[in-house]
């Protein structure tokens, strides 16, 4: 009887060993690296409209809190007291003569960096210089024989595997998180140059700048956002491969600002009806909206409607991927660019250029003529018009979206329509021309601008 109990419990036991033998051990990494990890904060003074650094007092006190709030803004004889703010982040030594790096968000406009070292040592941080394109501020502290971290390679990461952050999640230093790599190469807002790294290990705000260490106790990337819609970690942590991070860094140390590789091109995500509508088999590739005038791109060919599917060697599945791979690519150099135009598969090389200071662009209005077959109400545009939204000669306005095809490929009141399928729309009578010679269920592309930015968008009339 005592044996029918007792080898059940041994038998689980056992399992339990063998389970815990298989996940990974971090004390070895940590004890490592740990005392390159470093707590940043940096201070900001807040201004009045008049230059005076006062906080602005909250609206709806009442008139004795009004008061008291007052107080905490001046000195004793009335002046007016700075009031400063400030944000924490983390960072990590990079070399032992001081360089350290974190984001550029969490020192953007501050007054004061301040460093605390793992030895407790607070230094006063200079900024070398900073990028918001890929959010990378690279910092110096007066400080010799600092450890340092060891830079890895991010691109031999994989799905699935081990990742660990150190950071200081609200202000707690030398924090530990560990978790997996979900994905790799993700886009998001404002991420145009960089392909994140997305995880699950648990970053907190206070994390933003710390390293992401593979397996090997080596950097792979620094941890910069998360998506949540509490403000704490929800699963979904992204960080900046550390390739990319390199590569700015060495720019900021050697020339003070960052360069990017231009083609100059607007392009977007090929969808399963655009796929359709260009004779695809599959939807991938980044689809060329626009091509600016004078780029890189026009010099070399590339038209309104190709799709770029490779890039120097690299496929391209997604348009998120190539503006990276453009941005890294070093000025004047020759890149292979593979295409799709009309079915059709070309190449050529193209030489890349300097991206320019970006441009705002603009959109607005004018009078209608409708056509029933789309349900849109359109209109030509003067040449004022044409100017406020940096359109050529070709395009019409759309004054109104009715029910039917427009509207269900997603076509807005204010956008112009420049182009339908390998036609391009130069005024009313040229759109219903081509409109009533369209055919029935079958997908149609249709090139639009809006607010400043062109758009593919996928149409189909109902047989």
């Amino acid at each position: 009887m005592l044996n029918k109990i007792f080898w059940p419990f041994l038998l689980l036991f056992i399992f339990i060993q063998q389970a815990g033998a298989q996940l990974p051990d971090f004390t070895e990494m940590v004890e490592k690296n740990g005392g390159a990890i470093v707590n940043i904060s940096s201070t900001h003074n807040t201004a009045d409209k008049n230059g005076s650094q006062i906080q602005q007092l909250p609206e709806g006190l009442p008139p004795e809190m009004e008061e008291l709030f007052k107080h905490f803004n001046q000195g004793p004889n009335g002046d007016l007291v700075p009031r400063n703010s400030k944000s924490l982040g983390s960072g990590f030594i990079l070399s032992s003569d001081g360089y350290i790096l974190t984001n550029h968000h969490v020192v953007n406009e501050a007054q004061e960096i301040v460093v605390k070292l793992s030895d407790r040592r607070e230094l006063i941080a200079k900024l070398i210089g900073s990028d918001p394109s890929t959010d990378i501020a690279v910092l110096k502290i007066a400080a010799d024989n600092l450890p340092a971290v060891t830079i890895g390679d991010p691109n031999k990461l994989k799905v699935g595997e081990w990742v660990l952050a150190i950071g200081s999640p609200f202000g707690f230093d030398q924090s530990v998180t560990a978790g997996i790599v979900s994905a790799k190469g993700r886009s998001l807002p404002g991420g145009n140059y960089v392909p994140f790294i997305q995880t699950d290990v648990a970053i907190n705000p206070g994390n933003s700048g710390g390293p992401l260490f593979n397996m090997e106790g080596k950097v792979v990337g620094i941890n910069s956002q998360i998506y949540s819609q509490s403000g704490g970690y929800m699963g979904l942590s992204f960080a900046i491969p550390v390739d990319v991070v390199m590569h700015v860094v060495d720019q900021i140390k050697t020339k003070g600002k960052v360069s990017r590789g231009w083609l100059g091109v607007q392009i977007q995500d090929v969808t399963r009806e655009l796929a359709e509508s260009f004779g695809m088999s599959r939807p991938h590739g980044a689809l060329v909206a626009k091509v600016i005038p004078d780029s890189p791109a026009e010099k070399a060919g590339l038209q309104i409607g190709d799709i770029i599917v490779e890039f120097n060697g690299h496929i391209i599945e997604t348009s998120g991927e190539l503006p990276p791979m453009v941005g890294m690519t070093p000025i004047d150099q020759d890149a292979e660019v593979k295409y799709i135009r009309q079915g059709e598969k070309k190449s050529s090389p193209i030489k890349i250029g300097l991206l320019p200071e970006s441009e705002q662009l603009a959109a607005n209005t004018a009078a209608p003529k409708i056509s029933n077959r789309l349900g849109l109400t359109v209109t030509n545009m003067n040449d004022e018009q044409r100017d406020q939204m940096q359109v050529s000669k070709n395009g019409v306005l759309v004054q109104k979206v009715g029910k039917g095809p427009g509207l269900d490929a997603g076509i807005q009141s204010g956008d112009v329509i420049l182009r339908i399928q390998d036609s391009a729309i130069k005024d009313v009578a040229d759109f219903d021309k081509i409109v009533k010679n369209l055919p029935a269920g079958k997908s149609i592309a249709l090139l639009i601008q809006r607010r400043g930015s062109p758009v593919f968008l996928a149409l189909k009339l109902e047989k």
